[in-house]
């Protein structure tokens, strides 16, 4: 065999692995990214030697076979998979071959709607009643899971026609994608971990296991949902266009993800609203892993027909990757400013979402050994938005004998103390309050933008004063000198002098931004504003005891035994003492007996003009509201300033109200005369207008 011809066996082999291993054990061993990249090159080489293309290669099929625990079904019109597509020359290229195929340049009609990664399946109504339910499983041959996929309340069992009175179809098949939202899939590995289950790669994962439970009583308890995308064969009112097909399956009663279904009538508006879907992922509450671009008019549709594997009309066009594969070189354990110890994995570098990863969080040891996560394994790693990329499992199979397990160390890496584990706690912590790396972490949180706000003090500064030891705790920044400041590396007389200014501000802060700064655990910004809106002082809240703080709403007895702990340690009321002997200024805050604000969720988008994103949260906070930082179903308003992000568009798609600048000043101002009608009155304000949400 040539060389050429043993790569495209080796990779027929690897891929017919992984399909085995994702389609029939829902257990994937590689991501999504590295399975396609595999394909990919076994295409490009078949493509370019021709003469070494097979009927059985697994470019010329869709998946795996079904799985022998359950029955076959036939599907009458083939379930064929997707060809990929990763660049927008590759959907200019799409519209080309369309046109070429047609032997016509007029303009064609495209439907692009978000592609869910989640299981493909069949659903077959005679008459209107529900009779079959399956798999894609080859393309030809499915899976029968009808009485999973009748626990599942988003799919009805009898289609009705009372909208609209058209007549129901004698036989219709409905080709849709069944997932598990974000929210109930990370609560179910929460479950799957607690009881010593392996937990899930993904929610498509997640899905694909929920649906082929031998026992549909199991599947009831999954949090299933599905989205129609399609239609095989339908004997019933014509349409000419797959948008007008889907209008019509709801009417009927199945679910459409209408809302982000858009007709496009040129390749560039097909590639921005790619675009524009991939810009907007993170917000959605399911895993979207591409955009499906279709031929609109079903006339052409049938014209065009399909390839081996693929429609000639639609096309995936694929994000960057959420998750991806690679070696986990060694594990390491870093120590934060409550002294908690967290292991680090540091990674083969591997780009995940557009990002470079080279390090991954494994939160803790209990974590490493429910996931069976060893030094050498290959694991599976995942980033969504901005969040830390997180280990999600790793990947038995592949180990060779040289993978180490791993345990935490016994005593601080960092200071040499003896670790300990506090009450019922899972992480294990460094007891040594002066370990250079709580210190080094509690002053970084102490002049952070949300607590005091010094601009300039960066982490590379903090680090040279504490180890010229100019500074040992808190108080010592307010007695610092501009010959302190000049004895540090890459420092000049001006932004040493800047630095200064921006200490001295730092006196006058709100009683929130300094309760906040003190770095009392489980004390985040809006629990510190509740508190200085409560006590008002930081000497009563000092003071306060158990009852006083189980008596507010939203602090519990966690929160209330770390408050009493921090105020009873001797060593942080000489850290307060010392604060207060700097002349710090702090501002209580006052709260308008009837405030519209108070009790009301704000999330601002966009940069304001009258005042800084800061300000503008101490002031809803010091009015009794609160500050998300995520638009979602408990937010009151979405304040919007100039160059809105993603945030409005989501707003819009939840019918949540919006306040420009002018009408949110306006409600901040109102006085407690205005009342209901005063938020009425500024309606005409509280409107930014722009494209409707897709």
């Amino acid at each position: 065999m040539t060389t050429v011809e043993k790569e495209i066996e080796a990779l027929r082999d690897a891929i017919r692995h992984h399909n085995h291993r994702y389609y029939v054990l829902d257990d994937p061993e590689i991501s999504d990214a590295e399975y396609d990249r595999l394909f990919r090159r076994l295409l490009d080489l078949e493509q370019q030697h021709p003469e070494l293309a097979t009927p059985d290669s697994p470019t010329q099929k869709v998946g795996a076979g079904p799985i022998e625990t359950f029955s076959e079904v036939r599907h009458r019109t083939p379930m064929l998979s997707l060809e990929n597509t990763f660049s927008d020359q590759d959907i200019r290229d799409f519209d080309a071959r369309i046109k070429r195929f047609l032997m016509d340049e007029s303009p064609i009609e495209y439907t692009v709607e978000p592609k869910i990664d989640g299981l493909a399946v069949e659903l077959v109504y005679e008459k209107g009643a529900l009779k079959v339910a399956s798999t894609r499983g080859d393309g030809f041959v499915g899976e029968n899971v009808t009485p999973n996929i009748k626990t599942i309340l988003a799919i009805p069992l009898t289609l009705t026609n009372k909208k609209d009175g058209s007549p129901l179809p004698d036989l219709l098949e409905v080709r849709g994608e069944v997932y598990i939202e974000l929210e109930p899939f990370e609560t179910l590995n929460r479950e799957r971990v607690d009881k010593g289950l392996p937990p899930f790669a993904n929610p498509r994962n997640a899905a694909a296991g929920s649906l082929r439970q031998l026992d549909p009583r199991v599947t009831a308890k999954r949090p299933l949902n599905m989205f129609c995308y399609g239609v095989g064969t339908m004997d019933g009112p014509p349409c000419e266009t797959h948008y007008e097909r889907m209008l019509q399956l709801q009417k009927w009663g199945l679910r459409i993800n209408r809302p982000y279904i858009r007709i496009c009538e040129t390749p560039s508006e097909v590639t921005d609203y790619c675009h524009h879907l991939e810009e907007i992922r993170p917000r959605f509450p399911y895993e979207i892993d591409g955009a499906v671009i279709k031929v609109n008019r079903l006339e052409l549709q049938a014209r065009l027909g399909e390839k081996s594997r693929s429609p000639r009309w639609s096309m995936a066009y694929k994000f960057k990757a959420s998750q991806e594969t690679t070696t986990l070189i060694k594990i390491d354990v870093q120590v934060g400013r409550t002294g908690a110890l967290t292991p680090v994995a540091h990674l083969e570098p591997v780009e995940v979402a557009g990002v470079l990863v080279r390090r991954a969080t494994l939160h803790n040891q209990e974590e490493i050994e429910k996931k069976d996560i060893r030094e050498g394994d290959r694991v599976i790693i995942q980033r969504a938005g901005d969040v830390i990329p997180e280990v999600v499992k790793s990947i038995p199979s592949m180990r060779t004998g040289r993978e180490k397990k791993f345990v935490m160390p016994s005593s601080c890496p960092v200071c040499g103390s003896d670790v300990v584990r506090k009450g019922g706690e899972v992480v294990l912590r460094c007891p040594n309050p002066n370990c250079p790396a709580q210190v080094k972490g509690s002053f970084r949180h102490f002049v952070s933008k949300g607590a005091m706000n010094i601009d300039g003090l960066g982490e590379k500064i903090l680090i040279q004063l504490i180890e010229k030891d100019l500074i040992r705790e808190e108080a010592d920044l307010y007695t610092l000198t501009l010959d302190d400041l000049l004895k540090l590396d890459k420092i000049k007389e001006k932004s040493a002098g800047n630095l200064l200014a921006a200490i001295e501000k730092s006196k006058k802060a709100t009683l929130a931004r300094f309760i906040y700064a003190l770095g009392i655990r489980h004390v985040g910004e809006f629990v510190a504003a509740t508190l200085a809106k409560q006590f008002g002082g930081i000497e009563r809240l000092g003071h306060a005891t158990e009852e006083d703080l189980l008596a507010i709403d939203g602090i519990g007895p966690q929160i209330a035994e770390s408050i009493i702990t921090f105020f009873d340690d001797p060593r942080n009321k000489n850290r307060l003492n010392r604060l207060m002997q700097a002349d710090i200024e702090l501002e209580a805050p006052s709260l308008p007996p009837a405030s519209p604000v108070a009790g009301k969720t704000f999330v601002i988008t966009g940069a304001l003009s009258s005042l800084t994103r800061s300000e503008a949260k101490e002031i809803i906070a010091g009015q009794g509201g609160r500050v998300a930082s995520s638009v979602g179903s408990v937010v009151d308003y979405l304040v919007v300033g100039n160059s809105p992000g993603s945030k409005l568009t989501k707003a819009q798609d939840l019918g949540i109200p919006i306040l420009n600048e002018d009408a949110f000043l306006a409600l901040l101002n109102a006085d407690k005369e205005l009342g209901d009608s005063g938020i009425e009155g500024i309606g005409e304000l509280a409107s930014v207008k722009s494209a409707p949400a897709p």
